[in-house]
């Protein structure tokens, strides 16, 4: 199927899935190392995780409500008090995964004729108002560009820094089976809608 809704839900299951392989590294991490300083946007592994987190956290609410015909949260500001909500990686691994399994939810009840909907989310002053498409697209290139940065951290620990650009492509579903079988999922659920 070759509609822009279904490639949104495509991208909404690539995002939990180089999560899982990202958070599945990063949880053999010693407290030490994940809470260490490192050179980046967000000055540890832990603050970048948290704030992919966050930051999903508010996008998915604000999402949400306007799917179910609700006003912006009217405090957005408690997505992000406090800034590192998550202690330790496991608990942002679970964490993180419920707000992808949401994500997923919410990708898969779209239909292409509901993309250009203009939705309004909390912010100081003025609401945020974007089309779904363009706030989805956000939302993916913020965590794919936050998870870049966490990759490239992961080079200064013991743990190796996992492919994830293994997801897309059909040749290369045996390197993702493992994670599928993991996380529940067939090719055929992501594909053949």
């Amino acid at each position: 199927m070759n509609t822009l809704s279904h490639h949104l839900l495509t991208q909404a299951y690539n995002n939990a899935w180089a999560n899982h392989r990202l958070l599945r590294a990063c949880n053999e991490l010693s407290q030490e190392d994940f809470e260490a300083p490192r050179i980046g946007f967000f000055p540890s592994i832990k603050a970048t995780l948290n704030h992919i987190l966050t930051v999903d956290w508010f996008y998915i609410d604000g999402l949400k409500r306007d799917w179910r015909g609700e006003a912006p949260h009217p405090d957005y500001g408690t997505f992000f008090r406090p800034p590192e909500p998550m202690a330790t990686c496991a608990e942002l691994w679970r964490e993180q995964a419920a707000s992808d399994r949401k994500l997923i939810a919410y990708c898969a009840q779209l239909s292409d004729e509901v993309l250009n909907h203009v939705v309004s989310i909390g912010r100081e002053g003025e609401p945020q108002r974007d089309t779904r498409v363009r706030l989805l697209a956000h939302i993916f290139q913020h965590q794919i560009h936050h998870r870049g940065q966490v990759h490239n951290m992961l080079s200064g620990t013991p743990v190796k820094p996992p492919q994830l650009d293994e997801f897309f492509a059909q040749g290369e579903a045996p390197l993702r089976a493992q994670d599928f079988a993991e996380l529940g999922w067939t090719e055929a659920q992501i594909w053949n809608r």
